[in-house]
């Protein structure tokens, strides 16, 4: 059996093999998918891999899997402080990681499977929606304030504050900067609409949400519409899926939700 470590960067992997006790360099594998298959069709059913868990890792382990007998995905962190050296290349983190590997000392880290991946696609995009839009707030406020204008009285991006902002008395160039945020905000505001409705509808279809809902303290009952149901979390705090949204906590404030 070998043992074959990667220390993994952008576009590149080092190499290093330890078998029958001897380690030795393995040079450098492009990380281009066709390339990476080449290599993986030249492994052993036996082979063992080992790799730090990064960006591109899953990638990496989906491509190598189907060939050898096992992929070990270690934790960066806990390499580093449990192998931690003054001198730092890619041929001795290599060398380190198959090191590790062999003597049992690798701190392993869980891979996600396909679905679960995707699923934390969605979630991070949903983010990467909310902090735009929060950006593009923060710049509205910014522009009303160098304008010594005061807060506005109430949710300021509803419909009655949209047209508080359109009475403001703003110079063109601003209120030009203004028209074009809330727009933005507007095609955002849809977007993660519509990314809170697919989060929604498949966390409905999850046999461990439906097991969640028969825990003391979690509630779920059908609401006014069909196919609304709603979420209630005692403690904590409380979200609800409406119309197929969500809202809860840290989420916009003035969803439209029914009683």
């Amino acid at each position: 059996m070998r043992l074959i470590a990667l220390d993994v960067h952008r576009s590149f992997a080092q190499t290093a093999i330890l078998e029958n006790g001897k380690l030795r360099d393995a040079g450098k594998i492009d990380l281009e998918y066709s390339r990476l298959l080449r290599f993986a069709r030249k492994l052993k059913p036996d082979d063992e891999i080992v790799i730090e868990a990064t960006g591109n890792t899953s990638a990496i382990v989906r491509v190598l899997l189907p060939f050898v007998g096992r992929v070990a995905i270690a934790n960066p962190i806990l390499v580093r402080a449990i192998a931690w050296a003054k001198v730092k290349t890619d041929k001795i983190d290599a060398a380190v990681l198959a090191k590790l590997h062999a003597s049992g000392f690798l701190p392993e880290v869980w891979m996600p499977d396909e679905e679960t991946e995707a699923r934390r696609r969605v979630v991070a995009e949903r983010t990467q929606l909310v902090s735009q839009m929060t950006r593009l707030k923060n710049r509205i406020q910014s522009v009303l304030h160098a304008n010594l204008i005061p807060p506005y009285k109430g949710v300021l991006f509803s419909q009655r504050g949209r047209a508080w902002l359109e009475a403001q008395p703003l110079a063109e160039d601003q209120r030009s900067v203004i028209v074009r945020h809330a727009g933005e905000l507007d095609r955002l505001g849809a977007e993660l609409a519509e990314v809170d409705k697919s989060l929604a509808q498949k966390a409905l279809d999850e046999p461990q949400v439906k097991r969640l809902m028969t825990i003391t303290g979690v509630n779920s009952k059908r609401g006014k519409f069909p196919g609304e149901r709603r979420w209630i979390y005692a403690g904590a705090g409380r979200m609800r899926l409406a119309r197929g949204r969500i809202f809860g906590p840290g989420m916009p404030r003035r969803a439209p939700m029914n009683s």
